[in-house]
């Protein structure tokens, strides 16, 4: 309610948000409003529509190859070119981007499910769990993402499976961390010591109280998180322990094309900027969500104070 409005109000007038809107669509609501999210979620649909509708858009196989069309410029046939042996960019582009959207997509799931359960757990029953896991996870952060993800290849081997694998156990740390400091906080309230008075079981209140609350700002690194997962997978590709020749992926179409880039600029540009975009589109969504769960919530302890 506003500072301008009165004191009291009728039934007819009671709002949709006024009349108790759960968390979750306030921030949905509030997200939406905003206008660099709205760019982003443009941006990303069409990205993710235009990948998942490949063999609509064109004709060409994405690994065919033409001696006869090596290094054409864009052209109605080839609407982002060819590559030096004749292989269709605008095929390998849309192909490529379901690799490079399913990389951040796998990745972030398998850091997010491992990372949340352990801060979960950790979190809670505190003791020794809660210090190995805290001691573990301030070793792993002090190596950058990327690095921690390369030492993982380094062992496992190169290959799209295992860039996977090894960029979503470098994210794990960061959600266990997140994760156990929202749990010290919230097992410590009244309605989750009254959950344990009546002798509700350990697993129930981690997964109905406790879980529910954390995930409002699980959700800023879990999308913040996929653009950075898709930027680490393009770059594990670029350096060639991802994705593998011949297939299409963004980072791997980069790493190709360095060699024309004088020549051929078409073979680097829409790569780069399939990348680009993307990552730019889930960061202003993820910036978006930030602010809309701190501006939650503060609207909810102005009301609860």
């Amino acid at each position: 309610m506003s500072a301008h409005a009165p004191a009291y109000t009728t039934t007819a007038s009671i709002t949709p948000t006024q009349r108790g809107e759960s968390p979750g669509r306030r921030i949905l609501r509030r997200t939406f409003r905003n206008r660099g999210a709205q760019v982003g979620s443009i941006i990303l649909l069409v990205l993710i529509a235009a990948s998942l509708a490949a063999p609509l858009l064109t004709s060409h196989d994405p690994n065919a190859v033409d001696p006869t069309a090596t290094l054409r410029p864009p052209s109605w046939e080839h609407p982002m070119g060819t590559d030096h042996i004749g292989r269709d960019v605008f095929a390998r582009f849309l192909y490529g981007g379901q690799l490079s959207l399913r990389v951040g997509l796998i990745a972030i799931a398998l850091g997010a499910t491992v990372g949340v359960a352990i801060g979960l757990f950790a979190g809670y029953y505190g003791g020794w769990l809660d210090a190995l896991s805290s001691w573990l996870t301030d070793v792993l952060l002090s190596f950058p993402d990327i690095l921690l993800a390369l030492a993982i290849i380094a062992v496992l081997g190169p290959g799209i499976t295992n860039a996977m694998l090894a960029i979503g156990i470098a994210f794990i740390p960061s959600f266990m961390r997140l994760t156990r400091g929202n749990v010290l906080a919230i097992r410590e309230m009244g309605y989750v010591e009254a959950a344990r008075a009546i002798g509700v079981r350990d697993w129930q209140i981690l997964l109905r109280h406790i879980l529910p609350n954390t995930l409002r700002t699980l959700l800023v690194l879990l999308t913040v998180g996929i653009g950075s997962a898709i930027l680490a997978g393009a770059a594990l590709s670029f350096l060639g322990l991802g994705a593998q020749p011949p297939t299409p992926e963004w980072g791997a179409m980069l790493n190709a094309g360095q060699k024309f880039i004088r020549q051929a600029w078409w073979l680097t540009v829409f790569p780069g900027l399939g990348i680009f975009l993307t990552v730019l589109a889930i960061n202003l969504i993820g910036d978006a969500i930030s602010d809309a769960v701190a501006g939650t919530a503060l609207a909810s302890g102005k009301r609860t104070g």
